[in-house]
């Protein structure tokens, strides 16, 4: 909702701070107050072309900012996409800047943005409604989505059969781009699975390979140390040996002197270790012991699995995944139609699973586009538009133009009158025949999506008496759900207004401002009195705008 708009230096408003609240705002004033100067200001901060034009005479630039309330959750989303932070539960402002030399920049809540994205998000703040205006309601783009909401219609089904069928046709157009490929190069694929499956690599082969080898490796190199250690130690000759004779001489003579005694037993203790180093190198030469042709066998493979993972620029480890990945492309090639068919029935299963779905979604919007046109029909005579007719028209898209929202193009069409054939609401309605269509279809839409904040330009432009009582009942009826802004000739309609703005312009002789103020209750009196009654009051026109006060 808009809650508050600051104006400086456009055109003839100098200085213009306006609140806003809920409900139904009217703006009134007399022919050239400068009514299209807010439209104007507004539809700049919206992202309007920023025209050096509106900036005041003499000042340097021109400058909006319109204040909104915390934007919901999809908008929000969006400003984030875009790069601008919007603290939860905090207002948005936008702030455009015209220079008077050229140029302009936009802000939201005081981050630079551009007018692109003031454009993309302003259908989401504001619907302004008018001669000129080409967005809202006229937009045929929205149209699908409005009557979708219209009729409750539940689009996630289609959504869902449209998204299954087009992974569908991805599987299958990738299967077959995968068979094409692989049909150039199957020579290649049948000698890369015969060399790898003959080869079998298993999972951490090499390095269960490379310790192997290494320690066959030490073991060949240390073979012949233990050689000649055990001949040092072992054999008639060895150092043992000679330290077992010693101890037999030594225990004939251990009596004779206590130092013999002593040798004796050091010999002993020889003896003994020499026999425990003897039997622990049996037991290292066993465990070292290695068999040549093993060493040659595992130095073989593993060169082997090291150039055959070179050639396909892969880790030795990875050798195994490989060989299931190519054996898994051969398999497919190989199965070749077989499962292109079966990809081609999965592909047909599900466009006719999202026909059926889209089918049924065109049945509800049928059935919701009589109701809406019967809705709209009801409003029109009301309006003075009862020679009019309306109809949606919920036309089948070609192929090309199917979506997750359907199979269905839908427009609002209307005929002026009788014998005329329909056309957009752009094409045929004049000014305030579209401004009154737009209401009654608003009307009959009820809360139906839209903005928060709409604003009607004098919708009321050519009619008076029980039609003008009728815009203003329906327009105060639509702002019960939603916030409206009406600039409007209309006593009548000013007389629905919950606030009541008076655009007024002033001159002192040599400067012309146009200025805004909130009426109070007696000052409303004495302005719809004005409207009805023209440059001079008159009692009766003050009793009659107290009978429309009343009746409001």
């Amino acid at each position: 909702m808009l809650t508050r708009l600051s104006i400086r230096d456009v055109v003839l408003i100098e200085a213009l701070d306006l609140d806003f609240g809920e409900g139904l705002g009217v703006l009134t004033g007399e022919t050239g107050a400068g009514k299209s100067i807010l439209l104007d200001a507004l539809g700049l901060a919206l992202g309007g072309r920023g025209d050096s034009g509106l900036v005041r005479h003499g000042a340097a630039q021109a400058t909006v900012t319109a204040s909104f309330d915390a934007p919901m959750a999809d908008l929000a989303a969006l400003l984030d996409d875009n790069g601008v932070e919007v603290e939860p539960g905090e207002p948005l402002l936008i702030r455009r800047v015209v220079k008077a030399d050229g140029g302009s920049r936009a802000f939201v809540n005081n981050q630079p943005a551009s007018a692109t994205l003031l454009r993309e998000i302003a259908p989401r703040l504001v619907e302004i409604h008018g001669q000129h205006d080409d967005r809202g309601l006229l937009n045929p783009r929205g149209h699908r989505a409005l009557l979708d909401s219209f009729a409750g219609a539940d689009t996630a089904p289609v959504a869902r059969a449209w998204e299954a069928w087009r992974q569908a046709e991805g599987a299958l157009a990738a299967a077959r781009a995968e068979i094409e490929t692989a049909a150039r190069d199957r020579e290649w694929l049948e000698h890369a699975v015969a060399e790898l499956e003959k080869l079998a690599p298993e999972p951490g082969e090499e390095e269960t390979l490379a310790d192997r080898r290494r320690g066959m490796q030490r073991a060949e190199k240390i073979a012949s140390d233990l050689s000649s250690i055990e001949d040092y130690l072992e054999g008639s000759d060895g150092g043992l040996a000679q330290l077992r004779q010693a101890a037999r001489v030594l225990a004939r003579v251990v009596e004779d002197h206590p130092a013999l005694a002593e040798a004796f037993a050091a010999v002993d203790r020889a003896v003994a270790e020499g026999a425990v180093a003897e039997e622990r190198l049996r037991e290292a030469r066993l465990a070292l012991a290695y068999d040549p042709r093993a060493l040659e066998d595992d130095e073989a493979r593993l060169f082997e699995l090291r150039g055959m993972a070179r050639k396909h620029r892969v880790q030795p480890d990875d050798l195994p995944a490989l060989t299931a990945d190519l054996a898994a492309r051969l398999h497919r090639l190989e199965a070749g139609e077989g499962g292109i068919a079966t990809l081609d029935r999965a592909v047909a299963t599900a466009r006719a699973a999202y026909g059926d779905a889209a089918s049924a979604l065109t049945a509800v919007r049928a059935a919701a586009a009589a109701r809406l046109d019967a809705a709209v029909a009801a409003e029109l005579a009301p309006l003075k538009l009862d020679a009019a007719r309306f109809r949606t028209v919920v036309a089948a898209h070609a192929p090309d133009g199917w979506s997750g929202a359907g199979q269905d193009r839908v427009e609002f069409e209307i005929s002026t009158n009788p014998g005329a054939p329909f056309a957009p609401l752009t094409k045929i309605a004049s000014g305030g025949e579209l401004s009154r269509f737009i209401l009654a279809l608003k009307v009959a839409l009820a809360e139906q999506g839209g903005a928060r904040t709409m604003v009607f330009d004098e919708i009321d432009r050519g009619v008076g008496g029980a039609v003008a009582s009728a815009i203003g009942e329906r327009l105060a009826r639509l702002a019960r759900a939603t916030q409206l802004l009406v600039v409007t000739h209309s006593p009548q309609v000013a007389a629905r207004g919950a606030a009541h703005l008076l655009i007024a312009k002033a001159s002192d002789g040599t400067v012309t401002r146009t200025g805004v103020r909130r009426l109070a209750d007696a000052e409303r009196r004495e302005e719809i009195a004005r409207m009805l009654s023209g440059a001079t009051v008159t009692d009766e026109a003050r009793a009659q705008a107290d009978r429309l006060l009343e009746t409001a």
